[in-house]
């Protein structure tokens, strides 16, 4: 994969909590929660350190509610409120991302990985390669052999073969593999009772689900013929909700994403921030770094 002009998406959404959960609780001078900001820091020097020469930008979820929420007012219904002590490092979040002068985006009613699917949709047509950072197996589905992505946990490659080690099919075939198995984190219903294993057989032997549930009196099993007769409006529903939409109306173009290394920063206003946070050790770890703390 060329790394000329390619496009680094990172899912700042997901990491947020990633990095709330992975680290115990910290505190500012003034009493301010900063536990998953200093997470999140750590986490963009990496990026920036290992790809300042691409064009980086980070991407985050509006509210809670989008438009999966009008096709089924139930989707991610039961997930618990966000912690208290969270709720004021969004904020914080998106000033450390503005303090390091990256590009960064959210859209009302959409979600991170609908606005990287489009981003991705888009690079494609100008033969510009993506990398996503996540580790979300929602993004999956948008793998090819221009889209890579990165668990940034694991620092794992995931490519079009790590994708069927996943779910038995390819790219192309993950959101059918998604509409027959639900997922209980988004509260997705898919057909109750088909597991990964059962999900990738059928699909396998009937290409999708449209044909699947034409033919469901074909499965040589009773049990999953009545199973994908009794469910069909919930695979059909879940088939909706799993698909990434690539068509967002996106206000910055990839042309205006500039590379790290070419940005024009201004060290103060990070240093500023990072002293207020009390990040003593990532300012430490930047000092002698050109990139971000160009003299």
């Amino acid at each position: 994969m060329s790394k000329k002009n390619r496009l680094i998406l990172i899912d700042g959404s997901g990491y947020i909590f990633r990095a709330y959960y992975a680290l115990p609780p910290m505190i500012r001078s003034d009493g301010t929660p900063v536990n998953a900001v200093y997470g999140f820091t750590n986490m963009l020097v990496k990026l920036i350190e290992d790809f300042g020469n691409e064009k980086l930008i980070v991407v985050f979820d509006a509210a809670r509610e989008n438009f999966r929420n009008e096709i089924y007012p139930e989707y991610k219904a039961n997930r618990g409120e966000t912690p208290e002590d969270l709720i004021p490092q969004f904020d914080l979040i998106k000033k450390c991302v503005e303090c390091f002068n990256i590009s960064q985006l959210e859209l009302k009613g959409y979600e991170a990985d609908d606005i990287i699917a489009t981003f991705v949709n888009i690079a494609q047509q100008k033969n510009i390669n993506s990398l996503i950072i996540s580790s979300d197996k929602d993004l999956m589905q948008l793998v090819s052999d221009k889209v890579q992505m990165l668990d940034p946990m694991k620092n794992r490659k995931i490519g079009i073969n790590e994708v069927i080690e996943k779910f038995g099919v390819g790219p192309d075939k993950v959101t059918q593999i998604q509409a027959l198995t639900g997922d209980k984190t988004d509260n997705i219903p898919g057909a109750p009772g088909i597991g990964p294993k059962s999900a990738t057989e059928l699909i396998s032997n009937f290409g999708d689900i449209e044909n699947l549930i034409k033919n469901y009196k074909k499965i040589k099993q009773l049990r999953k013929q009545k199973i994908i007769e009794n469910h069909k409006s919930d695979i059909r529903l879940s088939y909706k909700l799993v698909q990434l939409k690539d068509d967002v109306k996106l206000p910055v173009s990839i042309e205006e994403i500039i590379p790290y290394s070419e940005l024009n920063n201004n060290p103060k206003v990070l240093k500023e921030f990072l002293i207020k946070q009390g990040f003593k050790t990532v300012l430490q770890r930047l000092e002698g770094n050109n990139v971000i703390f160009k003299n």
